[in-house]
């Protein structure tokens, strides 16, 4: 009995194909990283080059606002001044803003508020920024503020404050019975 020739398995034709024609070779990945790489980095080049990349800017203050003059003062005619005499600006004088005068309004009587109340209050008056320090000497720090009681203030009720003077001294509820 007389078998069929056989083919020899994956080599269905010339030396070197297989049976969906010759085998072809991939890139490997780390060519493929490398080119993306070389990509963004040659994109971020071009980009700093055409002016893409910061660059420190000189910027002129603006000019102080200028108090408006009475109607009343007397005003001089430009042709009386000589021009020798006249002051102009240039570009190379500059002007400083002077700061506002720091608010000063009276310090609320804040005593047995909880924190939140109180700083509520003292925003209330004028003044945004007041601080609280733990009354029991332990350090801790007031994160929920509604859960502390002011049992003292420095400055007294009535007193000047500004910004940052005003000072509660805080205990957590239950811990003292000065307040009710």
């Amino acid at each position: 009995m007389a078998y069929p020739t056989q083919q020899p398995h994956g080599n269905f034709g010339p030396q070197g194909s297989g049976p969906y024609g010759p085998p072809k070779k991939g890139v490997p990945g780390w060519i493929w990283v490398a080119a993306v790489f070389g990509a963004i980095l040659f994109v971020g080049l071009i980009g700093t080059a055409l002016g893409g990349g910061e660059r420190e800017k000189s910027v002129e203050p603006a000019a102080a606002p200028v108090a408006a003059v009475p109607t009343s003062a007397a005003r001089v005619p430009v042709a009386a001044v000589p021009t020798s005499e006249a002051v102009r600006p240039t570009s190379t004088q500059r002007t400083t803003a002077v700061a506002a005068p720091a608010v000063q309004v009276p310090m609320p009587n804040v005593v047995c508020m909880n924190l939140q109340a109180a700083q509520d209050a003292i925003q209330a008056a004028g003044v945004f920024y007041s601080r609280s320090t733990d009354a029991t000497g332990a350090g801790r720090m007031q994160i929920m503020d509604r859960n502390w009681i002011v049992i003292g203030q420095n400055p007294a009720p009535g007193v000047l404050i500004g910004e940052g003077d005003a000072v509660l001294s805080v205990v957590k509820y239950g811990e003292t019975r000065t307040c009710g």
